[in-house]
């Protein structure tokens, strides 16, 4: 009889913590999920559809902003990055694909509030876009109250509030302003992003790089001195956290960049430029291709094995070139 009950606590000593452990397993491999590419203007026009309201300059812009904020937040397993219990806490590819869609919302809340709603340097701040862009700033990865999804679904529901008024005719207040200048300023904004993603990925491998901080300006100053030779290189724990962060900020920006292409149309096609807008977000597409392997792999540059990173900052140095390209081109007279 004490071996039975022996028996039977040994099982349940090692049973018991080996099922919940495959259930962890399969909770874990569900919650590493990606949500695919939507499209923004079939969104937006179904979402005025349902409110009653108006497709204008600058309603898909702004509907596709708080899409992505829906999405970031109602996605399959919600919003991870501030979760504390396990399986969610174990997971880091999902809150970090979540960091860089976050850093693309509130880029975009600070152009709206900044630049696009605005038609002068001296006219006045929409005020539900100067509630919005603080509360999209706070801190993504805080779970006691106020918590992150409380302040970013406040947020959104501000920006909804701006564009009710703007699809109105009888709010003229409330205004969406699609120049060539707000467009390039925010293209700049996006230059510098894709930029340091670019580098942060090719770091991946290690580089010996030179300092170029103050080329190009002989009269140019620094606060202290730095090598001329600087060594690069990720951490390896950290190669596929940047990995999915670009992942994340190059997802959101396909779907801005699409609106922006219908809000923005008659810009583009004055300048010509319309064929290049659309090559840059057939670029960063590219980098939405379904990971085939288990783990993001770091083989060195021409090794034997492939390395993630190098080919997913290809595709964004690439995208990034083109919009250097675009903005020198928006800006010329």
């Amino acid at each position: 009889m004490i071996s039975l009950i022996t028996t039977r606590t040994r099982i349940l000593w090692i049973g018991i913590p080996s099922v919940l452990l495959v259930l962890c397993a399969v909770m874990m491999l569900w919650l590493n999920h990606e949500p695919p590419l939507f499209n923004p203007i079939a969104r937006a026009t179904v979402y005025a559809q349902e409110h009653g309201q108006q497709v204008v300059t600058g309603y898909t812009t702004t509907a596709t902003q708080i899409e992505i904020v829906d999405v970031l937040l109602n996605k399959r397993g919600g919003y991870l990055s501030n979760d504390i219990l396990p399986p969610w806490v174990f997971l880091d590819n999902v809150p970090n694909w979540e960091f860089g869609v976050l850093t693309l919302v509130r880029d975009l809340a600070r152009v709206l509030r900044n630049d696009f709603s605005r038609s002068q340097t001296q006219s006045t701040e929409d005020q539900d876009l100067a509630q919005a862009e603080p509360l999209f700033n706070y801190d993504s990865a805080r779970w006691l109250p106020p918590d992150s999804e409380g302040r970013y679904r406040k947020a959104a529901q501000a920006t909804q509030r701006y564009l009710v008024r703007l699809s109105s005719p009888t709010t003229p207040e409330a205004q969406f302003f699609a120049r060539a200048d707000n467009l390039t300023d925010w293209l700049a904004v996006v230059e510098k992003r894709l930029g340091s993603l670019s580098q942060r990925l090719s770091a991946s491998v290690g580089q010996v790089r030179l300092n170029t901080d103050l080329s190009d300006d002989p009269d140019a100053r620094q606060s202290t001195a730095s090598p001329e030779l600087q060594e690069v290189k990720t951490p390896w724990t950290q190669v596929d956290d940047i990995f999915y962060e670009s992942r994340g900020y190059s997802w959101a920006l396909v779907h801005v960049l699409n609106a922006m292409e219908v809000d923005f149309e008659e810009v583009l096609r004055k300048k010509n430029a319309l064929v290049s807008f659309r090559q840059i977000i057939r670029e960063l597409k590219a980098t939405q291709e379904p990971l085939h392997s288990p783990m993001v792999l770091n083989g060195s540059q021409f090794g034997l094995f492939a390395n993630h990173s190098l080919i997913l900052a290809n595709y964004i140095a690439r995208a990034n070139a083109a919009i250097i390209d675009l903005r020198n081109l928006l800006q010329q007279g």
